[in-house]
């Protein structure tokens, strides 16, 4: 079955019934896919002023800034119309979207593939439609995930007619490709913890959290002012990003401010202290594609 084919069968499966030319604009989707681009495999160069040995700086007003008035997105790495060279991946950590939709406003059906999607809604509600026929409402307190696997069609609004939703949307390169497509979501407000991270993904479907098909752990954690904390790497070779999504932290004498993203490798163990209440996303992941 070729590409089309494909859009086609999963399009009818959901009862929405397209012509050609309407097929035809689903691989002409400036917002939410990637270019074709080289994997340049140990790759997480970063603007050439912001390295250090095994450290990567990404300050949240040097983002990549998409502005289509319905939808707002920051790109930490490139996407769709941003391309930045410096900015093209950390390790397998492909894309890190801070997105905004206003009300009622979305994302229409299109196409994934080979491709481990998480969203991590911060506010709002957030509507969600598969080819696989999931219909889910995520919202603050919840984590989604899909492997696009062979291939995935998907929709995402704004289900709130009133307000903004606000959501992360992370790609991860698979350590496994054509693998059959899945959804799952999770509330992750019985395992929050206080000045603690706790984890919300990794690769293990019998581990706490969401599961993907890769080597990858990720954990959430909610800080009070002046907390020392560490966290150790759960896979030699391994590395760790940090984004803040609130307040003002301290990673190995750097420090981060509210959606600054910080990337560090060739460590086992890495040490955090909060300047002011913070809220933080930290990202295991493998260095290597």
């Amino acid at each position: 079955m070729d590409r089309k084919d494909f859009l086609r069968k999963g399009l009818l499966g959901t009862g929405i019934f397209v012509s050609s030319s309407a097929l035809g604009n689903l691989f002409k989707n400036e917002i939410d896919e990637l270019k074709e681009l080289d994997i340049l495999g140990f790759n997480h160069l970063p603007n050439k002023e912001e390295i250090t040995m095994n450290t990567v700086l990404h300050k949240a007003d040097s983002r990549g800034d998409a502005n289509h008035g319905w939808l707002h997105s920051k790109h930490t790495f490139s996407f769709a119309n941003y391309y930045n060279p410096d900015r093209m991946h950390f390790g397998v950590l492909r894309v890190l979207n801070d997105d905004k939709v206003a009300p009622g406003k979305g994302f229409g059906t299109h196409p994934h593939d080979n491709m481990e999607i998480i969203s991590i809604p911060l506010e709002g509600d957030l509507e969600h439609k598969d080819s696989m026929g999931n219909v889910a409402v995520i919202k603050e307190g919840d984590v989604q995930v899909m492997s696009a696997g062979t291939g995935i069609l998907h929709s995402e609004y704004n289900k709130n007619a009133d307000k903004d939703v606000r959501f992360l949307q992370i790609w991860v390169f698979p350590n496994q490709k054509n693998v059959t497509p899945r959804y799952d979501q999770i509330s992750i407000r019985n395992v929050e913890k206080k000045n603690q991270f706790y984890q919300v993904l990794s690769p293990s479907a019998n581990d706490q959290g969401v599961w993907i098909h890769q080597d990858a752990w990720f954990n959430l954690g909610k800080f009070d002012k002046d907390i020392t904390t560490s966290y150790t790497l759960n896979q030699k070779g391994n590395g760790l990003y940090f984004f803040v999504l609130d307040g003002e932290i301290e990673v190995e004498g750097q420090k981060l401010f509210k959606r600054d993203g910080f990337g560090i490798w060739d460590v086992d163990t890495v040490n955090v202290k909060t300047l002011t209440d913070s809220r933080i996303l930290l990202m295991e992941v493998p260095m290597t594609v």
